[in-house]
This record gives structure tokens, sequence and C-alpha cells, in this order.
């Protein structure tokens, strides 16, 4: 919603005016970029205040309007409505999760109710949903094209999603049960990053050090320093805690760090336990409200894979291909770990990095110490940005004059192949205390168009990567670079946009569509005629050798097992909190292990959760649909034999993903998009073949 801007401001006096709160003028910016430098705390919940109000009366408008509904005073009017609120929440809530303070936690939880209770306000409404409705049930004689039709079945859906259609009774229900389960969402979340950075291991000794690289043990000390202590401090932040245990000879310590990592969020001040089993709850109380036997069922009533049975059907298929090859890499690790110790070494779940790290570079002399030099950040930025104008002919050009909310970030202006300008892109690379851990895409503002403009996205790619340490620039490891592809896939998606509604624009897809752009990225990674674009020594210029290429082909299907059926693992449970169809009882420990009995090989460590930090199934958006990442490496892998057959960086092919996939958002079913692009439907053979499970 957005655009529409209000007659008269009412501004209280305990507001700011319009004329000191940037929220309420049109920036002045270049690209009309968020004005980070101009907005103070105070100004946040005025505009949230005045933003809300400004969309209501947005919505009066329209259901005030004497005309019979139509498209335009309707559906459009209720599609660029709320402007103010828009831009608030955009600004507001990127910050809070990238670059957050107490205060501003502290305003989300006042603001998160009001926000709640204008979107059921706007939903239960009932003289607007008699207007949709209209037009949605008189859709054939507006004569619409494919778009605006999707766009009023959208709208109309959203709806009845939404309790339009309960009873009066059922839409108070819906109304308290919406507003608990937003408020759960957002505690949950900063449970987790409270309790994430709450952790620290002080370790000042050699001997606690074992095993450690010097640029572990480096990074570990900068740490330290820069919390006012000696030593070296290790963190629960993945650029802490990852190569810890990955190469820890201190097995104490390495159990030490895994049960305090997983049990992040499970105890004590921050604990989520009972904000898991609530929200699961509403949610099932919720879905019985339309019907439904479970939350799942409702939600997948609007995706690819239609219903829990599709879901479980594939998560068991992969377990049932895959366990074999688990079992073999397991026990091919504990054989190699009685070797290495000389004693009998049962592998326990913090062991599993440490000796299958030992293995691999054993058998193929590759380990990420060995990648980190040929991957400086900068170099990785230039290989990512190149493949994109290889690809589509995309440049990209930093614009100190564009604000950021940190000096960490860079913007870039982004330019088509014909040199017009296509988007803003901001890139924030480093974990900080107010940063949630994991990495993600997003947007400040998503691409759309009006008669004759064509308003471009303001698209951010926020990752937590391992820091530069004393004269060293920072060195990604394997999995970090390919994270940069990953979120750079999403970050093309919405900057390559093109279509008029922002609603449908970009990333607006079916949750199990949403990660093919980006994960067919990460196929490029491993292949010699991309990494010789970039990946070179930070000290001594020299490309990538050829056999460390070979290695990396060569083991890029090592614990591919394991590695499918820990994914699996994360599927299985998503599903087993979201088919309930009684509130939860039983221990969350239990309860876990009986979701994930079937596709667990190591042991599972009592007092630890996978759950209480689950962040994507309890505040990220993929309830029930977690399982969308193995669903979207089918259709990765079926789609990146294209380009296989073709040419890596086949212009013609990129030009059929880019119009078929990337170009169209959210607007036609995604299915009908992906044949179109690929002539076909997607079969799990592909990625079967290229994980090396199938010849």
């Amino acid at each position: 919603m957005k655009k529409l801007l209000l007659s008269v401001l009412l501004i209280t006096s305990m507001t700011l005016s319009a004329s000191t709160n940037p929220f309420f003028k049109k920036y002045s910016t270049p690209r009309e970029t968020i004005p980070f430098n101009s907005i103070k705390m105070e100004h946040y919940f005025p505009a949230f205040e005045q933003g809300i109000k400004q969309a209501q009366a947005d919505v009066d408008k329209i259901t005030s309007n004497p005309a019979e509904p139509t498209f335009e005073n309707t559906i459009v009017a209720l599609e660029n409505s709320g402007e103010i609120l828009d831009k608030t929440i955009k600004s507001f809530f990127n910050v809070l999760y990238t670059d957050g303070n107490d205060e501003m936690m502290e305003l989300s939880q006042k603001v998160q109710p009001m926000l709640s209770d204008h979107s059921n306000n706007v939903s239960l409404n009932e003289a607007l949903y008699k207007r949709v409705k209209s037009v949605y049930d008189n859709m054939d004689k507006f004569n619409l094209n494919p778009e605006q039709k999707k766009l009023v079945t959208n709208t109309y859906e959203s709806f009845e999603n939404s309790g339009a259609t309960l009873s009066e009774e059922k839409k108070e229900k819906y109304r308290e049960i919406s507003n608990e389960l937003s408020q759960l969402s957002l505690t949950f979340a900063q449970n987790v990053q409270k309790a994430t950075n709450a952790f620290e291991m002080l370790l000042t000794s050699e001997e606690e050090l074992a095993g450690l690289p010097e640029g572990v043990k480096e990074a570990a000390k900068i740490t330290a320093n820069n919390k006012g202590k000696e030593g070296y401090l290790f963190t629960h932040q993945a650029p802490s805690y990852v190569p810890f245990m990955k190469y820890s000879s201190r097995r104490d310590l390495r159990e030490k760090m895994y049960k305090s990592y997983t049990s992040r969020a499970l105890e004590g001040e921050y604990s989520n336990v009972e904000v898991i089993k609530r929200t699961a709850e509403l949610r099932l109380e919720m879905s019985k409200l339309f019907g439904f036997d479970n939350y799942a069922t409702r939600v997948l009533k609007r995706r690819m894979a239609e219903n829990p049975e599709n879901v479980n059907n594939l998560l068991d298929e992969l377990a049932t291909a895959y366990k074999p090859f688990a079992r073999e890499e397991l026990a091919a690790v504990q054989g190699f770990a009685v070797g290495m110790e000389g004693k009998n070494i049962d592998i326990m779940p913090w062991d599993w990095a440490y000796y299958s790290d030992k293995l691999k570079d054993a058998r193929y002399s590759i380990n990420d110490e060995a990648l980190r030099p040929y991957f400086p950040l900068e170099s990785v930025k230039k290989g990512v940005f190149g493949l994109a104008t290889e690809l589509y002919g995309l440049t990209f050009k930093k614009n100190k004059k564009i604000q950021v909310y940190n000096e960490e970030v860079d913007a870039y202006e982004v330019f088509d192949k014909d040199g017009k300008y296509l988007a803003v892109l901001y890139t924030d690379f480093f974990p900080r205390d107010g940063k949630r851990p994991g990495a993600w895409k997003n947007d400040f503002k998503p691409q759309w168009k009006e008669g004759k403009k064509d308003s471009r996205p303001h698209i951010i790619i926020v990752m937590n990567f391992t820091r530069p340490t004393g004269d060293k620039p920072a060195l990604l490891n394997y999995d970090e670079a390919e994270t940069f592809l990953h979120e750079f896939g999403h970050a093309l998606h919405g900057m390559l946009s093109n279509v008029t509604y922002a609603s449908m624009s970009g990333t607006s897809v079916y949750r199990d569509f949403v990660e093919l752009p980006s994960q067919i990225l990460e196929n490029y990674l491993g292949e010699k005629d991309f990494l010789d674009t970039f990946a070179a020594h930070y000290e001594t210029g020299e490309k990538i050798p050829v056999e460390l290429v070979e290695k990396i082909k060569a083991s890029s299907n090592y614990n591919v097992g394991y590695a499918c059926l820990r994914q699996l693992t994360f599927g299985k449970l998503d599903m087993k909190f979201h088919t309930i169809t009684e509130p939860i009882t039983a221990n969350l420990f239990d309860f876990e292990q009986e979701a994930t009995e079937s596709t667990l090989i190591l042991p599972a460590v009592e007092n630890t959760s996978i759950a209480s930090a689950f962040s994507h199934i309890f505040a990220g958006g993929y309830a029930a649909g977690y399982y969308s990442y193995k669903w979207a490496e089918v259709l990765d892998a079926d789609a990146f034999a294209k380009f296989q057959e073709n040419g890596l960086f086949d212009k013609e092919t990129a030009e059929s993903f880019r119009k078929n996939i990337l170009e169209k958002g959210g607007t036609e079913d995604p299915m009908i998009l992906y044949k179109r692009f690929r002539g076909q439907e997607p079969s799990i053979d592909a990625m079967m073949k290229r994980d090396g499970i199938k010849k």
C-alpha cells in the first residue's frame, strides 16, 4: 500500500509537525532513498500513529465512494493506500533487525499491537470486503489483463484468508488471535537475538585454543579487545561459532559451545518454550475458525505443494533416498575419528563438524582455511556482481551520497544493460550486537508502476560474515561465499522486477517458489569458469589453482546425505508443529524427537532444541513452509541443467530466466512461469544426479 497523500495531517501537540518528520514528506535524496541521517527515534512513533490514521482515511474514502465498485476505485485504490505507514514500516523494521537497540525493541513491542489492530480493521471491514467481492465476482466485466486479474484474486483471497467471511463472533476471535500471534512472533525473534548476544566464552590459555587456525584466534582476540577483555572471546555469532566447532581439538569446549548454542532461548530469561507452544496452539485455533483441521492445510492451499500430504511425501521420498548415504558418511567419519584418536570415539553432534572436516581434508586436501585466501570479500563481491553483468548486463556503482543506517553498509546504484537506472542495492555484511543472526534479503521500497512512471526498488541484503582481522581483509569461507550468492539471487528477483503493482513485486511469490532465484545462483560457485572471474589470492593475486577448483568440484557432494537429512529434519519439525490437531502438552524435547526420528543419524542431546531458535517458522514467515528449501532444490537443479546444456553464461537462457521468472514476481502461477522457462515440469532426477545419489 503506497502513494496516496493525506490532504490534511492531523498532528497532535505530542507529535512532531510534518515539516520536521522525514516520514511526512517526499524524500529529497538520491533516488528518493530513505534519509537515515535525518531520522531520529522520536520520529517513528508519530509516523506510525499518523500512518495508521492516513491508511484508515484511505480505506474510508474507498468504502464511502457512492460509485459502483470497480477495479480502479476499489482494488487499485486499496493497493495504493497507506503511503506514510508503508514508509515507516519499511524503515523501522529493517533497521530494528540490522542495527537495533533496546529503545527500538521497546518501541516495536508498543507499535506491533497497533499494526495488528490496523491490519484487522482493514481485513475485517465489511463494507470494504463487499466492494472487493463485487469486483471479484464481476471480474469478467472489467476487461482486465492477466496481472490485473491476479491482483483482484490476491486481494479477494487475502480478505477471505483474513476472516472477512467469518461470522461476527469468529471475526472477533480471529482479531484476538492475530493480535497475539504478531506479538509472539516479535517476542520470539527478540529472545533469540538477546540469547545469541548474551553468550560469551572467554579463553585465555594456548591449551584452550588447541587446533584453532591463526585467523580464527586473531578474530577472537579482536572480539575480546572490542569488549574490553583480555584473551580470546568466542560467541554464538556464526563467524565465531562455526569455525570453533570445525577446528577446536578441545572436545570439552566443543561440547560446551554446542550445548549452549542449541539451548539458546530454551530456558531462563529469554525462554521461547511457552512462546512456541502458544504460537502453535493459536495457529491451530485460527485454522479451525476457517474449517481446516490444521494450520499446514490452510497455508498450503496457496502453495505449489498444495497440501501436507504432498510435502510429507517429498520429505519421505528424499529421506529414503539419502539416508543410506548419510549412514555411510557417518560410518566413514566414525572410522576416521577412531584412527585419528587411536581409541574408540562415539561421534556426538559436537564432533561432527570437527572430524568430518578433518576427513574431508584428508580425502581432498581442501578445507575452509585453504580456500579463504582466495575469497576476500571485495573479490567475491566483484565476482557476484560480475555474474549479474555477464548474465543480464547489470552494472553496479557505489554512491556515497545515498545515506545508510550504519557506516558499515554500502549503497549501490544498479543500472541495466542499456545504462538505464534499475535499482538501489544496500549491502550489510558483518555481525553486530544489534543485528539478528543469519542472512536475508528485504526491501526498503518495492518496484511498481503508475502511468508512465516505473518506480524502481531499493533492496537490502544482510549477512553475518567473518570480519577483517588485523592487516587481513575479510576472508570468506566457502559457505559464506555461497550465502552471498544465495541472497544476491533474492536481490536480483527484487531488482529485476517488472510489474505494475507493488504487492506482486519481486519476491512476493509463493513461499515454495521464492528460493528458486536464490538457490540457482549457488550452483555457479562450483564452476571453474565462474571462479576464474574473481577468486584470486588476496596477497599474491594468483588465480585460484586449477587443482584447487578440481578439489572443490570433487568434494562438492561430500556428506551430501547428511546435509540433506539436516534440512529434512527442519522440514519435518516444521510440519509436525503445524499439523497438530490439539495443543502441545508434551515436553518440547520429546515433541522434537518424535518429529525428527526418521531423519536424525546422530544421538539426540537432552536439554537442547531446534525449535527454541527456529526463527524461520516462528518469526520469519516460513511456518508450514520450511520444506520449500528442498522443493526449490528440485527446481534449481532442474533449471540450472538448462544453463549447463546451453552454456553457464548463455545470454538467451539468462534472458529467458529473467523474462519468465525474475521480472514476473507474483503476477502468474509459479508453475506456469517455470514451465514457460524450462519447457517442462521439474523432476527430482536432476537434483539426485547433481548430488551423486542417482547416476
